[in-house]
Formats: C-alpha cells, structure tokens, sequence
C-alpha cells in the first residue's frame, strides 16, 4: 500500500471509567485508513445518498469509514460473535433432480467462533473503540450477545463509553425455542445491550399488542376530594375505548425466525426482521444512517429498508456479502410493488439503492475458514489441530497465518506474544544461548514491511528465526483454487450461458464436468450489465429465482446494449465474472 493512500486517524484515549483486564490487553488510541474500491451499484440514488455495503474486515471497514463518517451514524446494531466455542455451517443443496449424485448437499463453514485466551475481548474492545467514534452524538449503540461473554461485554461497554451512558439491558426472550431437555434450566434468551454516545439520545414509543386487551371503563375524574363520573353535555356517562396495546418493556417476547419462513436465508444465527424493526423504530427516525458491521445475511439492512432509513453494513465472509445483495434487491422488488398501492403523503422515503465495496484490494477468499484450509493444503502445511497458537508445521518451521484479506500488521503480532510457552523457550535459550529458540513462518495478505523485525525486538532475549510468505507476492506459485469455467454465446437479440462448471463447487460434490446435466441447477444468480464501463458493475438483469427454481439461462439483449458483463454466482457464493 503507498503513502499517499494512507494516513493516521488519531483520537484520544478514553479515561476515567471502570476497566476490565485481561491477559494480553493493548491500547487503542489510533487506526490507520484503508481505502475502498467501489465494485457494484444497484438501485438508485435518493436525495444524493446511495447505502454501502462493504466486503472486508470491519476494523478497517470503520477506519475506512471515519474519513466520512465520524459522528454521523445515528443507529449502530451489532449481532458479534458470542465466543460460543463453535463453527457455523450453512447448508448447502442442488436446486432441481436432474444431477444424479451420492453428495447433493453438504454443510459448508461460514465463520467460527472460537477463540484463543482472551482475544476475543481484545477483538471487541478495538472495534467498539472505532463504533463509539462513529456514533453521532445523539446516537445509541446495540449489542447483541449471550450467557457466553454479556458480563463481560457490559463491562467493556462501560469502559468504552462509560457507565453513565447505559440505557438498557433487554431480555429478548423467545419463548418458542425448543426444549433441549437435560439437568440444567433452558436457554431461551439473548441479551441486548443499549448504551449512547452522549447525553441524549433517540427514543421513540414503541408499542406492542397485550395478550389480555384492556376493556373500555368509566372515566373519573376526583373532584372536592371525591371522585365523580364523567358525563358528556347530554348527561351520557363517559368511556374510554378499548386499549389493545401496550408500551415495549425491558423484556421482549418474539418468536425465532420460522425455519419455513420466507425470511430465512439459510445463514447460521439469523435474528428475525421483527426484531431489528423494534430496535430501528425505538432508537432512529427516518432518513437516519444504521450501521451494522457484523452484517451476517443482511437482516438490519433489510429492516433498515423498509422502514425509511439509510444503512451501511459490513462483513468478512463474501458469502454474507453475496446473501445481503440478494436479499435486498427482493426487498427493494417488494418496496416498488407496494408504491401504486400507498397514499403518497403516507409514504416514507425508502432508501433502495446501494454499492458494494470492497476495502483494501483482498479479495482472495471467500471467508477465514476457507482461507485458512485453502492455505494449509497450497502450502503443504502439516495442520497442528491441538495447538492453540500455531496452525502448521512446514519443513521444520511452525506456521501462523496472520488475519486473511487484509494487511498483517504489528498488532496482529501480539496474539503469537502473548500466548508464547514461555517455559520452554527460556528451557531452550539457556541451553543454547546463541541459538533460535524456534522456527516460525508467517503467512499473510501483505504486511507493515518491519513485520518480522517488530517480533524479534518484542521477544528479546529470545533469538527468533523468523520467515514471512507474502500470499500477495507470491499467489502465481501457489493454487489456492480452480477458478469457474462458463461458455457464453451471444447473436443480435439473444444471450445464451450454454456452460456453467464452478469448479470449487464440483469438487466439493465430488462431481467431474462430464456428470453435470443441467447447470442451473448449481446457480444461485445470473446478472447482466448490458453497458459494463470495465470497473463498476452495475446490472440491469437481474434473474435471482426463488429456492426451487432455476435461471433461465437465455436473455434478451436490449438495443442499446454495448459492453456486456455477465455475473454468474453459484450455490457457495463464489462469483464469475466474464465479458459476453
């Protein structure tokens, strides 16, 4: 990355609050910028805003964004990992019958929440550091955790923007969760944290439907001491109407997304819409920025449509990125469907249009897990499943692979420092003092060029023997993966996908070319800019067909069309993109 793309992003440390301590705690007192690529747009712009969406780590999405964006948001809501100590996997399955195979589906790893020693507190407490600057003055943050770490996360909540700034603690109960059984009582609550940035902050009623609706009653009124009988100018005993709402609590209860639901995207720890529209509707009005980082399959973006604010969100995975896009382009279908329908001054502005970006140039692999096996298997790296530290062994060096799709930086060392067998290597330094107590090979995207330098001077007394493989620099030798093959013809009118083989797809079906009957059948959706300007696709055929059905796979080719960019994606998200 040059200079000329960087700068610093200073701000001062937060004092005077309570602190939570753990092993291996660093400072956050500044980040640095990273830029962003505009890679797609859909949808219109309205009133000059178009929303974002951004593929790409969220620490330096946030660093990204407070150029622009510092103390703007209104609305932030995050759904973080919960240090649950488990993997999330997504079903994948073939649309149609006409591939006959042993495998028609698999579970595919979208993110793992497991985490080594503390470093899940030192992930949160970076990036609530960077929401907090995010947040306009009067805007209030929701974070949504678990039995796993909500002590803890209110603790560093309170560190971050002080114990006075907390609003609320919300039990979202959902009451319809199956019983697991077993000796200990069910789990069927989350936790949402709410706390705001500065003295006030955005509260709207919200109001919610009472299970026993209130029944009309006498209107009194106290008088002289005593109470009287309303009556009208006619003498006719006064009522009230009945009463079948009731205004939200602390304790929410809603039901799970229905596994049948037409909400569901098949994304793991999916919230339902209801939910983020009460937290939308309570804490933002209309035409406010919401901002979610851990953006999974899009449901705060979705909600945030419909009810009239703008949105930015944010995730790793592409897979996520791909789920968002999707859904939002059948949200905003549903807008436009609606509008013929609804009275103009009753309706709220809806901000459809959004861009895709991607931070940093790092767009290699689809998600953290896939990279890292990806890498194991290129590398010829002998996996180390019991350490907690290392990843590998490779030719007598142990291998850590730094954070994928994005650049490594000195802070990404201290994960390695701080869970060091400190033993050993003062064993192996007093035995030979002149000797590298270990052998280490470092694997990342592009790296601070004193990467290994920073980790010698860190470890002294201990004499490292440090190697640093730059997958950037040196992805020509390695096969990270078989990249989609497609056959495209095209006359006067028509365009016609005749071929379709997503090779990382096949070999997870253990499919060969030859046993693919019909290919649409591996397609998630086809997209067709009929003016690609050769940087920014911007489609205007969108063939995204419901679960069980397939693309059509032949498409009209308009008069005025030029250069012509097909986006073909398939069942695990992995995008082709070829010039027709």
């Amino acid at each position: 990355m040059s200079e000329e793309t960087v700068e610093k992003i200073e701000f001062e440390p937060i004092k005077g609050y309570p602190m939570l301590y753990w092993k291996g705690k660093r400072p956050f007192t500044s980040t640095q910028y990273y830029p962003a690529q505009l890679k797609e747009t859909y949808g219109p712009e309205v009133n000059g805003w178009r929303n974002r969406i951004y593929w790409g780590d969220n620490l330096q999405v946030m660093s990204h964004l407070l150029k622009e964006f510092r103390g703007k948001v209104n609305l932030i809501y995050i759904d973080p990992p919960f240090d649950s100590k488990a993997d999330y996997k997504k079903k994948i399955q073939l649309r149609g019958q006409s591939i006959t195979n042993d495998q028609n589906a698999f579970e595919e790893k979208q993110y793992t929440d497991i985490w080594t020693n503390d470093e899940y507190l030192q992930f949160m407490y970076e990036r609530l550091v960077l929401m907090r600057e995010l947040l306009a003055a009067d805007g209030s943050i929701y974070v949504h955790c678990d039995w796993h770490k909500n002590h803890q996360m209110r603790c560093l909540l309170d560190e971050v923007f002080g114990e006075g700034k907390f609003i609320n603690e919300i039990i979202w109960w959902y009451y319809d969760k199956m019983p697991t059984g077993g000796t200990s009582l069910d789990k069927q609550h989350d936790t949402l944290l709410q706390y705001r940035k500065g003295g006030s902050f955005t509260a709207n009623a919200v109001f919610e439907l009472r299970e026993n609706p209130k029944r009309k009653r006498e209107l009194r009124q106290k008088v002289d001491g005593k109470m009287i009988r309303l009556r009208d100018e006619e003498g006719k005993q006064l009522w009230s109407e009945d009463d079948p709402y009731k205004k939200v609590s602390d304790v929410w209860k809603m039901t799970l997304t229905n596994s049948m639901s037409s909400e569901r995207q098949g994304y793991p720890t999916q919230k339902p819409e209801s939910l983020l529209e009460r937290i939308i509707e309570a804490s933002s009005n209309s035409g406010d920025i919401v901002f979610d980082c851990f953006m999974g399959s899009g449901t705060t973006q979705a909600a945030a449509m419909k009810l009239g604010r703008k949105f930015i969100g944010a995730d790793i995975n592409l897979g996520a990125v791909q789920i968002t896009t999707k859904r939002l382009i059948e949200v905003s279908d549903e807008l436009d469907s609606l509008k013929p329908t609804l009275v103009d001054d009753d309706e709220t502005p809806k901000f459809q249009g959004f861009e895709i970006y991607n931070v940093n140039h790092y767009d290699l692999f689809r998600n953290p897990l896939q990279a890292k096996d990806i890498l194991i298997e290129a590398l010829e790296v002998q996996p180390l499943p019991a350490s907690v530290v290392y990843d590998g062994e490779k030719d007598g060096r142990l291998v850590k692979i730094m954070p994928v799709n994005r650049l490594a930086t000195r802070a990404d060392l201290n994960q390695l420092i701080a869970n060091f067998d400190y033993k050993t290597l003062e064993k192996k330094h007093n035995e030979n003092p002149n000797k590298p107590v270990e052998k280490l090979l470092l694997v990342c995207m592009g790296h601070e060029p004193d990467l290994a330098a920073h980790l010698q001077k860190e470890m002294l007394p201990f004499k490292l023997d440090i190697e640093v493989v730059d997958i950037l620099r040196d992805r020509s030798k390695l096969e990270f993966k078989r990249d989609s093959e497609t056959r495209i013809s095209t006359s006067e009118t028509e365009l016609v996908i005749e071929k379709f083989y997503p090779m990382n797809l096949l070999q997870k079906l253990s499919l060969f070319k030859e046993n693919v009957g019909d290919w649409r059948e591996l397609v998630e959706s086809v997209m067709i800019d009929f003016n690609y300007d050769g940087a920014i696709f911007q489609p205007t055929l969108l063939d995204i067909p419901e679960k069980n059905e397939l693309v059509s796979g032949k498409y009209e080719i308009p008069a005025n069309a030029g250069n012509i960019r097909v986006k073909i994606t398939d069942l695990l998200s992995e995008s082709l993109e070829a010039d027709a």
